[in-house]
């Protein structure tokens, strides 16, 4: 129970990596406030079997202008949240010189901007209370690049740059921030890549296969609990030897 009477608000949390997060933390003993655009489907089911550890807010984080007094609201509602982890994000693929300028400004709005304005809303009662652990999902190809994902690979580099300084921001008052870049996952997100592109990013893995959302949240587990409490400004790549 890594995480016993630990808060935590994860965004992203419907589905996907996200949802595995969500899980694993209430395994562990948090309460967790989970956040996206809709609620799921299984909301009920999932809210009756966390036994009461998981609460809902349904915003949409591309409406930059609502994302603040949605979280103050989550904040006063939870007393605060001891863990953060902004996983919300969304593709818009396409070539550079064929991307439209809302393509690239949805992505970065969701991927990037929204993330700021969650971490410094809760970022600030963190540092009030001088305890805290916020984790950014990155991705590789915010190290490396990827054709096709200009706005995407931009928003996932922000991230990291937007960790390290939050990190330097806040270390004086105990709090921590780092960043997870996972590699080839297999989620809905990469479901849909056809079958030659998903051959030629698993040649690039040593270990042989894809990577799973647990492979994810495990590492997002380390970060976020006491394991980690040296830990800061750092970002842990989860992606299979993909770039050794």
């Amino acid at each position: 129970m890594r995480l016993e009477n630990k808060k935590a608000l994860v965004t992203g949390a419907a589905r996907g990596i996200g949802k595995v997060i969500a899980d694993l933390f209430i395994a562990e003993g948090a309460d967790v406030w989970g956040l996206d655009y809709k609620a799921p489907d299984d909301l009920a089911g999932r809210v009756e079997a966390a036994g009461g550890k998981l609460r809902w807010l349904t915003v949409d984080l591309s409406a930059l202008a609502e994302v603040e007094g949605a979280i103050d609201g989550a904040l006063k509602e939870a007393g605060g949240f001891d863990i953060l982890v902004n996983n919300a994000g969304i593709t818009k693929d396409n070539l550079s010189f064929r991307m439209s300028l809302e393509e690239w400004q949805k992505v970065i709005d969701v991927n990037l901007s929204a993330a700021f304005l969650v971490a410094r809303t809760v970022g600030r009662d963190m540092i009030r209370k001088k305890t805290g652990s916020i984790i950014n999902m990155s991705s590789v190809v915010g190290i490396h690049g990827n054709g096709g994902q200009a706005n995407y690979s931009a928003s996932k580099a922000g991230l990291i740059g937007m960790s390290k300084s939050l990190a330097r921001e806040t270390a004086s008052r105990s709090v921590r921030v780092n960043a997870v870049a996972p590699g080839f996952i297999a989620t809905d997100m990469t479901a849909v890549l056809p079958d030659k592109v998903k051959e030629a990013m698993m040649s690039q893995v040593p270990l042989q296969r894809m990577g799973t959302p647990q492979d994810i949240a495990n590492a997002v587990l380390f970060l976020a609990s006491d394991d980690s409490c040296y830990i800061t400004g750092q970002v842990l790549p989860v992606d299979g030897g993909m770039f050794i």
